[in-house]
């Protein structure tokens, strides 16, 4: 996507040679037009799947989750980092560990809102070694909902989880694919 690979070359940063700071559009202020066509992009490519529930997680997901869910006219179901004292203990949980902040979250959705019926379309901010995309696999399988396919805003096709998701045999689409960070810049797959 175009806009999206323009936009991470004016406003991204890459720290520490393997992670790539968006926090001015995505993961900390949000740009609602840009949201809407990444949105838009995720309906155009899974229109025909027959998507009943976008299933994301807390909190970078949220925003490219509720625009695929309102183009794709279905609910979204976000799994929550912390189980709140609302919930009761009818819940599906997951371990996710997170590389950016090196901790270990448990990811929790509540039972009534995934079920074997759904066909559900995971949606990410960003997919590196893939481990919060496992974590939403794993919840979709404990709720034998079938899962339509993987989209992510931006996938670090050079840290293996594209690869782990495709050897899995689930459908991947990424609206940015990165190869790699080389001299601490921004190269996107197919680039020269």
């Amino acid at each position: 996507m175009k806009l999206l690979e323009e936009r991470i070359r004016k406003d991204g940063e890459v720290l520490d040679g393997n992670v790539l700071k968006i926090n001015s559009f995505l993961n900390h202020q949000v740009d609602p037009e840009l949201m809407m066509e990444v949105g838009k992009e995720f309906k155009r490519l899974f229109e025909n799947e027959k998507i009943t529930k976008v299933l994301t997680c807390e909190a970078s997901g949220i925003a490219p989750g509720i625009m695929a869910a309102y183009q794709l006219g279905v609910p979204m179901v976000f799994a929550r980092k912390k189980k709140p004292s609302t919930l009761n203990d009818a819940v599906y949980w997951a371990d996710v560990f997170s590389y950016t902040k090196k901790v270990n979250n448990k990811i929790c959705v509540e039972k009534k809102f995934l079920s074997s019926d759904d066909h559900l379309l995971i949606i990410d901010d960003f997919l590196a070694h893939g481990e919060a995309v496992k974590g939403m696999l794993n919840i979709a399988d404990q709720a034998n909902a079938t899962v339509a396919g993987v989209g992510v805003v931006v996938a670090k096709e050079f840290q293996g989880g594209s690869e782990w998701v495709k050897d899995h045999g689930y459908r991947l689409e990424a609206l940015a694919r990165i190869s790699d960070f080389e001299n601490n810049q921004v190269h996107f797959v197919g680039e020269e």
